[in-house]
């Protein structure tokens, strides 16, 4: 499994509970839900890195 960092974000309540709604509909944590709406946003915005191409030997 890829490394992953963690990080602290402070945000309004109203918008704590929006996101656990809609976290819950789409079955995923609200982490999850957090990682998948800013990954959509910099794809949207051509701003994902690449990903690296599977060596196939080291598999």
């Amino acid at each position: 499994m890829a490394k992953r960092d963690s990080f602290l974000v402070r945000m309004d309540p109203a918008i704590i509970k929006a996101l656990k709604k809609w976290s819950a509909d789409e079955l995923r944590s609200i982490n999850g839900q957090i990682e998948y709406v800013i990954r959509e946003a910099l794809r949207k915005e051509g701003r994902l890195p690449k990903p690296k191409p599977i060596d196939e030997e080291n598999v």
